[in-house]
């Protein structure tokens, strides 16, 4: 609970568009369609999908033409609808009963899907033009500028099934896919669960209860919270089952049908990665846990246990007693930016003038945090919930490190930024580090350095271990749902069994969470499977280039400056070889990790 008398700012919007019904947001959304409508005309007027590309006695220079065309527009339209996106987004997020806003949230989703629709045709079409591609490259600027792009798109054409079965499954995701994810959200959304608090019951919302689970100080009141938890997602486990089977069958069909090699392929091309690349930090992540079961068991001892149940995973070990009023945490994250770069610090300081910052916790606001690109203003607008914590200030730091990443990449095109998210955390997980290693070398008595090590090591745990327990879990489900539906049960038997091979001797086998499940909505994502593994390859590959920046120093600031500018425009193994890193190679992992197992003899010393 934040308890100064400062006020949290709201973040500035007014440069984007004057309100949700001005004439400029009105005259921006026609402007989509109409360009969007355009779109659909000129690609059945130039016969852009793979097929007509096949049959096409079209020559080099009108197929350049319609690459430079389809190029241009596409960049103008997804620019302009996603602005449109995050200034609808920037309402719902922040208040959950605009229904006005809701209602041009789904118009502009619409809208979306046609950009979407288009892109898959035009993607079609450049795997259908083979080697021309190349030469058009070599003499076409536009296509010069996005070579990254065309020819990623060309090659993943391979996987789609004909213009007319994308177009109907991309329809059919509006009341399948997204359908289910949407009743996930609902229904966990909706839960509400009477808890008795310091003498009081409350009806509490499932986050609340979860951070009670997490943070409480008290382990009695802790292991409560769990127990309600468990007992209330156990009241919706048929529906949610129902959910998870829907999603993933309807994937499976999909993917069998695009010619996928498995449910994995998917993800390692939009993490654009390989597969000897997810092996070798998979590898490494599974060798290292012995150790985090050590800093578990450790962790454990501190409540004279054995091992952990699960209600203690996330519960507080030591004290740190600061407290941050918003000015003072303003000028913690700058003082320690400018530190690593002058640039950083600057970019940070507008940031922190223009009101780009949401912070204020209140009712119909979203929990957690975010940050959101504005295309068209080159702008960012960071989404969080300040409560004066150590724990909040990490994670200002760690949102303004995604703007910092876009900001970086100003002056790109819409299709040329486009990052995995392999790679998206990169900066976000390298600007929360500096905040942290600081906070921990300004610590002032033990206890403190206890804390906020212990803060470090939680995130790391999560992020490693049980994101390992994740994949292991989804990957299972996909395999065994080609099958048949999954009850309930085998699906908490599956999460269980999961959680036994990552955390071991470290949690107690009695007390584990068989409804992870249930509640997570990365499993009930729509466009994107194995929404887990990205996370660890963030933090090590994060953690590695921090690893160099302690060697380099001010000489590493311009090369991390050009990686975050390029992120759109390579995948992640030629970015990597810029720092001399081999992702491919276990030891780059091995080498990130045994950063982390420092961390834990620091720990285990305390």
């Amino acid at each position: 609970m934040y308890s100064s008398s400062e006020k949290l700012p709201h973040w500035d919007l007014s440069n984007i568009y004057p309100g949700l019904d001005s004439p400029e947001f009105e005259q921006s959304y026609g402007k989509v369609v109409s360009l969007l409508d355009n779109l659909d005309e000129y690609i059945e007027r130039k016969q852009i999908s793979r097929s007509d590309a096949l049959s096409s006695d079209a020559d080099l220079s009108q197929l350049s033409e319609r690459i430079t065309e389809m190029v241009d527009r596409l960049n103008t339209i997804f620019s302009l609808v996603y602005t449109l996106n995050s200034y609808v987004s920037s309402f719902t997020s922040t208040d959950s009963y605009n229904t006005q806003a809701k209602r041009l949230y789904s118009q502009v989703q619409a809208q979306i899907v046609r950009a979407q629709q288009a892109e898959m045709l035009f993607a079609g079409w450049l795997g259908g033009i083979g080697n021309n591609l190349s030469e058009i490259i070599e003499f076409n600027s536009t296509a010069s500028e996005h070579a990254f792009y065309l020819q990623d798109w060309a090659d993943r054409s391979r996987y789609l099934m004909s213009a007319s079965e994308e177009s109907l499954a991309s329809d059919l995701s509006l009341s399948s896919l997204r359908a289910w994810r949407n009743l996930q959200g609902t229904i966990t959304s909706q839960l509400s669960i009477d808890f008795n608090l310091d003498g009081e019951v409350k009806s509490l919302p499932l986050p609340a209860l979860q951070n009670i689970r997490r943070y409480n100080p008290d382990s009695v009141v802790r292991q409560r919270a769990f127990e309600a938890e468990i007992k209330a997602l156990e009241s919706v486990r048929e529906p949610l089952a129902a959910c998870m089977n829907g999603v993933k069958g309807f994937t499976n069909v999909l993917n069998q049908r695009r010619g996928r090699e498995d449910a994995i392929h998917p993800s390692l091309e939009t993490s654009r990665i390989d597969r000897a690349t997810l092996e070798a930090m998979l590898s490494a992540m599974q060798s290292s846990f012995p150790t985090f079961r050590r800093y578990l068991k450790a962790k454990a001892r501190r409540f004279n246990k054995k091992s952990l149940p699960w209600w203690d995973l996330f519960a507080p070990v030591g004290k740190y007693n600061r407290k941050f009023n918003w000015s003072e945490s303003q000028e913690f994250i700058l003082d320690n930016f400018g530190s690593f770069s002058g640039d950083l610090a600057a970019f940070t300081r507008h940031a922190f003038d223009q009101n780009w910052i949401d912070a204020e916790p209140r009712d119909g606001k979203r929990g957690g945090a975010f940050c959101m690109r504005i295309p068209d203003l080159e702008e960012s607008r960071v989404l969080c919930n300040f409560d004066g914590s150590l724990d909040q200030v990490s994670t200002i730091a760690h949102e303004l490190g995604h703007a910092y990443h876009i900001e970086c990449q100003k002056g790109k095109k819409f299709l040329q930024y486009q990052t995995p998210m392999t790679l998206a955390e990169t900066a976000s997980i390298f600007c929360e580090t500096i905040i942290m290693e600081s906070a921990l070398q300004a610590a002032s008595s033990l206890d403190e350095k206890l804390a906020i090590l212990e803060t470090i090591l939680v995130g790391d745990t999560q992020v490693i271990v049980d994101i390992s327990s994740r994949y292991m879990f989804e990957k299972e489900v996909f395999e065994r749902r080609e099958q048949a539906d999954l009850s309930a049960d085998e699906l908490c038997e599956i999460i269980s069994q999961a959680q036994k091979a990552t955390y071991g001797e470290g949690l107690d086998e009695n007390h584990l969470h068989p409804y992870m499940w249930a509640w997570k909505p990365h499993y009930y994502l729509e466009d994107i499977s194995f929404y887990n593994y990205p996370y660890a390859f963030g933090l090590l590959f994060s953690t590695g280039l921090y690893a160099i920046y302690q060697q380099r120093g001010v000489e590493f600031v311009p090369q991390l400056q050009d990686l975050l500018a390029s992120t759109g425009l390579a995948n992640a193994a030629d970015l990597a070889s810029r720092f001399d890193i081999d992702i491919r190679s276990i030891d780059f992992w091995e080498d990130s990790l045994e950063v982390i197992r420092q961390r834990i003899e620091r720990y285990l010393e305390l």
